[in-house]
């Protein structure tokens, strides 16, 4: 996805920063559209611009302080004043005190206190796009794949709504604000929601190329879609917004992720740290990105990386692994420290642990860039363990090294945004294991394993499922195995967050996000270089069952009576707000 070239048409820019802005509200929308029609859809190269600034608007995290890893068990935040700490961690979410989500991914259209575009914008302007281009006359083949992509997006805007809200309205149409009828439209259930992305979905694929290249880079693609749709089926078929568990909706979701497989476009890298650098962008394993440019480089060295290299602090410290996420992480005979026989010692946390550890975990003793990372007390180490919050340096004892390319200066990169890493929205590894849960969960126990296994033995990481449970594994086990696998994959890429929220397994006395965040306190007590290292609490937190669903913000619901009338229901509104608040 390429950021438009400074050098075209600036009325044609002007234009298009006009017709994709609302008034205050996004229910509140001035037809400005038709103000340069005859320019802006006088040619395709013209209708294409328009479509590359709503790619440009992809909410890509490669320059967001607050990610959806932080609002996961995954990693703790030090600054106070973050959304995880204010609003998450505290089970403050109201629809007073809502979140936008991490680049606006919540937020639906402009409120009082912000100027932000929300999704609904973003929303309008793919309508505007299939609109204008279906009623031109532009080629068939053009017609054909540009409205497909503006499909695309659309669906891509909206499924951020749908696992954030549930039921949301669906408008394809352009909103005419001098209509009330076209202005207020109620929410579709959560389940109306998904139908409409899937069939959405289902129908563009066949209209979009298998892959793309050069300046069509990061441009929607049939894989792509195809994942999307596989990801949603997904997150359907869960135990979130599948209580009654219909084997058939896994089924569903395993057909579709199997197609993708079966396309035979994407391997696996041989280390997941050949993924997150310049030179390896593009490669085999990625099915979706955001295209970094030098004119919008990323910052995720200088926001997550290690706060203090070589005497300089080159970060802020923003993505602090919690411990939870480090006794995660498999010794190299497979098993998890929890089992007798993995050989784990807890004052030797950090030996004999498989090799994603070591190359997604900066840890005491661990190198970045040349120099050694000291998290230990007492050492006069500038990264010394923070208990009190009152620096960026980790207060777990951790910081993070996967998904940051340790070529790229942290204090440099903070301030001139040269990260040219892609962000990667979907990869093969995540459609592997995604697979392998759907047939986990359709009762395929034998399949689940082999594709599990796949990403669990890349780059000879540790033994296959077979090999280390040689007396056999349950489903049960096998699905506690898989879900640790997934987190162990996945971190840092964005995926926990959504993963907990379907699995719903955020609340209650033993829910993940109900436990304490931990850290690693390491003292050399007697001063004998004998090193101890003890689980250091870092924060409460408070996970309400409500929270499985954000609020509708109190504004959209006071612009929009339609809304506020909507009661009970499959999914139990209360005047059109989300059970609980």
């Amino acid at each position: 996805m390429k950021i438009l070239s400074l050098t075209k048409n600036i009325a044609i820019a002007t234009f298009i920063a006009m017709a994709t802005t609302s008034c205050q509200d996004w229910l509140e929308i001035e037809p400005k559209d038709r103000f340069s029609d005859a320019t802006v859809w006088a040619s395709e190269e013209n209708a294409d611009m328009f479509l590359n600034d709503i790619y440009n608007q992809f909410p890509h995290l490669n320059n967001e302080t607050q990610c959806f890893d932080q609002y996961s068990d995954n990693s703790y935040v030090g600054a106070e004043w973050m959304n995880a700490r204010t609003t998450i961690y505290t089970a403050a979410l109201s629809p007073t005190s809502w979140l936008c989500g991490p680049w606006d991914m919540w937020k639906w259209g402009r409120s009082s206190n912000s100027d932000a575009k929300g999704q609904y914008e973003r929303i309008r302007s793919c309508n505007l796009f299939i609109n204008k281009v279906t009623e031109s006359n532009f080629s068939d083949d053009y017609k054909r794949e540009r409205i497909a992509e503006a499909r695309f997006l659309r669906a891509w805007f909206y499924h951020y709504l749908w696992m954030a809200y549930g039921g949301v309205p669906i408008i394809t149409d352009v909103l005419d604000n001098n209509v009330d009828s076209d202005i207020f439209f109620p929410r579709a259930t959560a389940r109306e929601t998904f139908e409409f992305l899937d069939k959405e979905l289902s129908e563009i694929i066949p209209d979009l190329p298998l892959s793309r290249g050069g300046s069509e880079g990061g441009k929607a693609t049939r894989p792509a879609a195809m994942t999307l749709k596989g990801w949603i089926e997904l997150f359907h078929a869960s135990e979130l917004r599948n209580p009654s568990s219909d084997r058939s909706r896994w089924e569903k979701a395993a057909a579709t992720l199997k197609e993708i497989i079966d396309l035979g476009l994407f391997r696996l890298q041989p280390s997941i740290l050949d993924l997150w650098t310049a030179e390896t962008n593009g490669n085999p394993e990625v099915i979706y990105d955001f295209q970094m440019s030098k004119q919008n480089g990323g910052r995720r060295e200088g926001l997550f990386g290690p706060v203090f290299v070589k005497g300089i602090q080159s970060s802020w410290g923003n993505m602090q692994p919690t411990q939870e996420l480090v006794d995660d992480y498999c010794m190299s005979n497979g098993l998890p420290i929890t089992d007798p026989a993995s050989g784990y010692d807890p004052q030797h946390p950090y030996e004999n642990r498989e090799k994603r550890f070591y190359q997604s975990i900066l840890y005491d003793g661990s190198m970045w860039q040349g120099e050694e990372i000291i998290t230990r007390v007492g050492v006069g180490s500038p990264n010394e363990i923070d208990t009190s919050s009152s620096s960026d340096v980790t207060n777990t004892g951790y910081y993070t090294r996967k998904t940051l390319d340790e070529s790229v200066n942290g204090a440099d990169n903070l301030q001139m945004s040269n990260g040219m890493a892609n962000y990667i929205f979907f990869r093969y590894a995540d459609v592997l294991l995604m697979y392998a849960e759907a047939l986990l969960e359709s009762g395929d126990k034998e399949g689940a394993i082999d594709y599990l296994d796949m990403v669990r033995t890349r780059g000879d990481n540790m033994p296959s499922i077979r090999q280390t449970y040689k007396s056999g594994i349950t489903i049960n086990q096998l699905r506690d195995v898989l879900r640790r696998d997934r987190r162990i994959e996945l971190a840092f890429e964005d995926k926990r967050y959504w993963d907990i929220i379907r699995w719903k397994i955020c609340d209650g006395e033993d829910g993940v996000m109900n436990r304490p965040v931990g850290g690693m306190m390491i003292t050399d007590t007697d001063g004998d270089g004998v090193l101890e290292y003890n689980y250091h609490e870092v924060c409460q937190r408070t996970f309400l069952p409500r929270m499985y669903y954000q609020p509708i913000p109190q504004y959209v619901l006071d612009k929009n009576h339609v809304i506020r009338q909507q009661n009970g229901g499959e999914d139990n509104w209360v005047n059109g707000q989300n059970p609980g608040y």
